[in-house]
């Protein structure tokens, strides 16, 4: 089926009570490994290219990938552009055709942020396209991305945020980080449930490549409608990858390594899809 917007997905998990699995890709493996995934269990999805993936390729190189892999399944995928660090290139991803748009103005001063998400929010609501946004800032390291130690959002701000801006989604920081943790991740739960208490529009969990099960499913039961899923699916990849080549050295064909590459990313993304409590809710 064609490209669909984020909008009636996260409203429906929020009802719900679930939330949808949005997997960052890198590559066309990964793009068709997701969404076999999310079709054999009957999920939405969405997959998600950052700034730094698409200076690799380009947005319209992304957008066409998932474009295609949407159109040969029949469940709902959307293509979001995940942290978009100015308004420049969220108008570009606008422009583009993707369905889903993050402007993440977290690394500024709090009106700072309010402006330019709104700016955005503002733009892309003519055309119907969803807008998230974060306040507080979701700690760690990736791709481009650094959020340093990061710093929490504040629950009274945050309903003040989604007024001013009119962001359609919040990605809230709670003691996540990005990339890799380093130690056991410390997450402040009764914070979401205050965040959730104060804002009625979806909530959004970075960094959880390396939480645990439990504590994703106790984000999505105090709010969290979307969770965002990047290192681990890198390494998941990766590890397929050097292992054909670890265990069969003279491997040119990569289709072959890729392959093996793109089956552990499907595993991991029904793992995860599963832990999100996603599956099934596609009607046939």
């Amino acid at each position: 089926m064609a490209l669909v917007t984020t909008k009636k997905m996260l409203l429906d998990a929020q009802k719900g009570g679930y939330a949808i699995g949005a997997f960052n890709v890198e590559n066309m493996e990964m793009v068709m490994a997701v969404v076999a995934a999310a079709s054999e269990l009957r999920a939405p999805v969405i997959m998600q290219t950052t700034p730094s993936t698409v200076k690799y390729a380009s947005l319209k190189y992304f957008y066409e990938n998932v474009k295609v892999a949407a159109e040969s399944v029949d469940i709902p995928v959307a293509i979001h552009l995940d942290h978009g660090d100015s308004f420049d290139l969220a108008m570009q991803a606008l422009r583009t055709g993707y369905t889903s748009i993050m402007i993440d103005g977290s690394h500024n001063p709090y009106e700072q942020n309010i402006s330019l998400t709104k700016s955005v929010a503002d733009s892309c609501r003519p055309s119907g396209i969803p807008v998230e946004a974060e306040l507080g800032k979701v700690g760690g390291k990736e791709d481009d991305l650094d959020g340093g130690r990061g710093g929490l959002t504040d629950p009274k701000e945050a309903a003040e945020f989604v007024n001013r801006t009119g962001v359609t989604s919040l990605a809230v920081a709670i003691g996540t980080a990005h990339g890799i943790y380093t130690g056991e991740p410390k997450i402040d739960l009764e914070r979401l449930s205050q965040i959730r208490n104060n804002v009625d529009i979806p909530l959004v969990l970075h960094g959880a490549s390396g939480l645990s099960d439990e504590v994703i499913k106790e984000c999505i039961k105090r709010g969290i409608c979307k969770v965002n899923f990047a290192t681990e699916l890198r390494i998941a990849f990766s590890n397929g990858v050097k292992k054909v080549l670890d265990d069969i050295p003279d491997t040119y064909d990569p289709k072959k390594y890729f392959a093996v590459g793109g089956e552990n990313i499907k595993q991991l993304v029904k793992n995860r899809i599963k832990v999100c409590g996603c599956d099934g809710k596609v009607n046939n």
